[in-house]
Formats: C-alpha cells, sequence, structure tokens
C-alpha cells in the first residue's frame, strides 16, 4: 500500500512497522517543474561517485549532467534533521507534542510498502537509529530515509527543500546581527561554588498534589538577603541548572530551583514507560504558580534555613519552557488566536520546532495569565513566545527582561522566536543577547562547574537589576540594566543586540 506522510498520523503509522518490516531501497524523487520522477537506489545516494556509477534513473541523468544534478541533490540530503525532533518524540508519542513533530518531517514526501499502526511508537525509534549512524549524533535526512521500514521512499524535492530552507532562513537575521555586533569581554575569574552550600526540601503548594521538591542553593558566608529562583525547561530537571544556582549564590544570592512535576524528565520516564500521560496543557499555569508558591513560602518562613531574604523583591532565571514561565511572571499574557490560526499551517514561513510545544498548550491558555507583582526581573533563555504571546504583550510587562538565543538554535530559532518579538516590543529598557553557536542545549550549565557559557551574563543581570532598585521597573526611555561587560564568553562569543533590533 501506499501511505501518504502529509498528515502526523501518516508518518506515526509509516514508522510503526513491525520489527521484521523491509528496509528502504529506493528512492523515487520527484521533480516538480518538469512534471516527472526518477527512480534511484538508496545505495547509490551514499556518494557522488556512488551515483556516477549507479545504474537507476537519477544515476543516467547525473552522468549526462557531469556529476552536477547528484552532488546539489546530496547536498540537500545531508543537511541535518535537527536531533531535537528525536528527543522532543521521546515522550510525545499519541499526543499533540508528536503531531507537530510529526507536521515538520511529514513534508518531505511518501512512503511505500506500509501497513496502518497509528501508535507512532517507532518513530523515536528510526530517529535513534538515524542519529546513530552520524559521527555527532545529529541524523541528515538521507541517515532518516535509511532508518525508515519500508519498500521505497518518495521524496518530494521541492518541500524537502522549502522546510530546510526555511530552517536556515530561520536563524539568517540573528546571524547578520552577530556579524556586525562587538562581542561582550569576559571577566578574569568566576567566583567558587565551593563557597556555597545545597540543600533539597520539599514544600506543601495548594495547586500540586504532592509536595514540590526544590533545589535550595545559599552562600556559605554573608548572604545579601535577596532572593532568584530558576525554572527548568520541559524534560527538563534542576540538576541541569545548579551552575547557575552556585555562581549566584557564590555572590550571596538565595537560590531555589523547583522541579515542575508535570513536565521534568522524571514525569518524561514515566511516560515512556505507561505510567503516566503527556504534559498537561494546564502546566502552563501550573509551572508560574509552582515559582509564586516559592515566593509565598519564604515571606512565611516556610523554607527550612531560609531566613533574612526579602521576598518582595525578586529575580527568575528560566530556559525554555522555563523562559516561558518567566515571561509569564514578568506580566506577558499569554492568548489563544494565534495559537489557533497557525498551528495547524505546514506552509506557515514561522513554522519551527518550538510550535511543538506551543500548540500543545492550546486548552490551558486561559488559566496561565500568572503574574507576580514581586518579580522585578527576568532572564528568559530560548523561551517559546511567537505564538504564545501576541504583538504589544510587552506592554503589559511588570518587570525589566533579558531575553537571550542562540544563533544555531534550531528548537527555538532566533529569528521568529526572539529577534521579531524582541523588534517588535516597545522599547521599555529591555535587553535581547545573542549567543554565537549557541543552541537550545549547551547554553544551559549542565555539569560545568563554571556554570557555563551564559553564568556571567546571568549573574551580571541578577546584580544590575537588584542594584537599579525602584529603576527596573520597566518604562519607556529607561536606560539598560546591562552593561557593554565584561559578561561574555571566551567559548561562545555574546553582544547585546538591541539597538540595532530595535532601530530597524
Amino acid at each position: 500500500m501506499r501511505t501518504r506522510i502529509g498528515s502526523a498520523l501518516a508518518l506515526a503509522a509509516l514508522l510503526s512497522q513491525t520489527a521484521a518490516a523491509l528496509a528502504i531501497e529506493e528512492v523515487i524523487v520527484e521533480l516538480p517543474l518538469v512534471q516527472n520522477t526518477l527512480k534511484v537506489n538508496l545505495s547509490e545516494l551514499s556518494s557522488p561517485e556512488a551515483l556516477l556509477r549507479g545504474t537507476s534513473d537519477l544515476a543516467e541523468l547525473d552522468r549526462a549532467s557531469d556529476g552536477e544534478l547528484g552532488r546539489k541533490l546530496l547536498k540537500l540530503l545531508n543537511q541535518p534533521v535537527p536531533v531535537s525532533v528525536r528527543q522532543l518524540t521521546d515522550s510525545a508519542v499519541g499526543t499533540p507534542l508528536l503531531q507537530q513533530t510529526l507536521l515538520l518531517v511529514s513534508s518531505f514526501g511518501t512512503v511505500e510498502g506500509q501497513s496502518a499502526d497509528l501508535s507512532g511508537e517507532r518513530l523515536k525509534e528510526a530517529l535513534d537509529k538515524a542519529a546513530a549512524a552520524s559521527p555527532d549524533g545529529q541524523p541528515t535526512l538521507l541517515q532518516l530515509m535509511q532508518a525508515i521500514p519500508g519498500e521505497r521512499v518518495r521524496l518530494n524535492l521541492s518541500q524537502a527543500q522549502m522546510v530546510l530552507a526555511r530552517m536556515l532562513r530561520q536563524r539568517r537575521r540573528a546571524d547578520q546581527l552577530m556579524a556586525a555586533a562587538t562581542p561582550a569581554s569576559s571577566p578574569v575569574t568566576a567566583a567558587s561554588p565551593a563557597s556555597v552550600r545545597l540543600s533539597r526540601q520539599s514544600l506543601v503548594v495548594p495547586h500540586r498534589p504532592k509536595p514540590l521538591e526544590l533545589v535550595v542553593i545559599q552562600p556559605q558566608g554573608q548572604a545579601n538577603g535577596r532572593l532568584v529562583a530558576i525554572s527548568h525547561g520541559l524534560w527538563d530537571s534542576p540538576a541541569n541548572f545548579e551552575g547557575w544556582g552556585e555562581q549566584l549564590a557564590a555572590q550571596g544570592y538565595t537560590v531555589v530551583l523547583p522541579r515542575h512535576p508535570g513536565s521534568d524528565n522524571e514525569q518524561q520516564h514515566m511516560v515512556l514507560t505507561g505510567k503516566a500521560s503527556p504534559p498537561s496543557p494546564s502546566e502552563l499555569g501550573l509551572r508560574a504558580r509552582d515559582v509564586s508558591a516559592i515566593n509565598d513560602a519564604v515571606a512565611t518562613g516556610s523554607l527550612p534555613g531560609v531566613t533574612g531574604v526579602d521576598p518582595e523583591r525578586v529575580v527568575v532565571i528560566g530556559h525554555s519552557w522555563g523562559a516561558t514561565t518567566a515571561l509569564q511572571l514578568a506580566g506577558m499574557k499569554p492568548e489563544t488566536a494565534s495559537l489557533k490560526a497557525r498551528c495547524d499551517d505546514i506552509q506557515d514561513p514561522d513554522r519551527n520546532l518550538s510550535w511543538t510545544l506551543q500548540c500543545s498548550w492550546i486548552s490551558g491558555v486561559d488559566q496561565a495569565a500568572i503574574d507576580d507583582p514581586r518579580v522585578i526581573a527576568v532572564a528568559a533563555v530560548s523561551p517559546p513566545v511567537s505564538l504564545l504571546f501576541p504583538r504589544g504583550a510587552s506592554q503589559q510587562l511588570s518587570a525589566r527582561v533579558l531575553l537571550v538565543s542562540g544563533t544555531r538554535d534550531w528548537v527555538v530559532p532566533p529569528d521568529p522566536e526572539a529577534v521579531v518579538p524582541f523588534g517588535a516590543a516597545t522599547p521599555k529598557g529591555n535587553q535581547l543577547v545573542l549567543v554565537q553557536g549557541g543552541d537550545h542545549f549547551n547554553l544551559r550549565a549542565g555539569q560545568a562547574p563554571d556554570g557555563g557559557v551564559l553564568a556571567p551574563l546571568l549573574v551580571e543581570w541578577t546584580n544590575r537589576s537588584f542594584a537599579a532598585g525602584a529603576a527596573a521597573q520597566p518604562s519607556l526611555g529607561a536606560p539598560p540594566l546591562l552593561p557593554p561587560g565584561p559578561w561574555g564568553s571566551t567559548a561562545k562569543p555574546m553582544a547585546d543586540v538591541t539597538d540595532n533590533v530595535q532601530a530597524r
């Protein structure tokens, strides 16, 4: 049978074959301009030389073009399919997350020789196999085709080119901005995390059935009485952000990192083992309540050992979904209009992998307008925002915002999710920093003892936000809080591009 993969369910079916399914051997390339198709053996696509030696229709045409056709086709097929596609589908079977991910992949064409099985559970297996075939773990389109079970692939050349070109286009403006910018200088030394102490606590909260797990990091010596909260992203955990917390605590801050139980890495494991459902859209609001509950607990003395800390002036730092949480707390109000209008449009020029998550939030948006006036500033690293927050949402901000985006982020690409929304916002002293070579995962602290490439930036932003006092309030004409440096990184150059973006 022939299965068209123009829909998410169809692609789930083609990747849900039994283990005995045949491996694809033949590719049919659709040439839209001449209304024709050419057959090629998959083995002939291993290299330009293999295609020139081949016996297929495409090989004959390649020889007639002196190898030019083959070089162009192989350049396309060896473009990376973002490894984040595999990461997103790990726990997304049968959910809006999977459906949105598959909308992207389904643009590439048709797989033939498949029987229907709509579970979608083989998607992860095929993508894992493709990733394993790549030296850097980032599969190409060709490696993905080699991993898909079936008889043959009908490749829609124009659609594949469109999707891959769009992904490159969505970081072009960020590359241009970085090329014209002067990177921030780097600090001489980082604070020593040896001067901090870490504890693990639980907090009973009214909006969760079980106590909220917290990591609390405090200075060993003199504390400054100031509170910072750090919110992790989807299927992540506080562990990957303790480095940020340690660097901040070494400066005197009390830092609290909540584990968001409905969307953390433990919940991901439960989904994979069939013991839990995927993240609920209600998590969009529940995560913000998690952070506000920390402020409440500090105010009432409910966190053991946390004393002398002011809960009325708080800085929130977040990554990915955690960054979206931070923006909600800063006063930005989500709406469903863009989500409903654009989520199913595969041709939308701004479509990107972060829509996978944003489009799964639709039914939770009406409960997610949760700001906290105690939050004076936020640092939002790689937040999915373009669909969730409408144009003009920055007018609602009650806290100053530092937006950070990596130039090589395929999951939350810098142009549609950072540069364009920021450029359309009313200038109120908020700032946009781009990181050359930063992707969605290497900007986290991870296990780096120095807190990773963003630690100096986040420490500087936090220091300046508290030092500003009442002037931290966003307002028209407000001067920037973040100075030119030294908060950069020698590993990954970064620059404040605020003026160049807002001048357009």
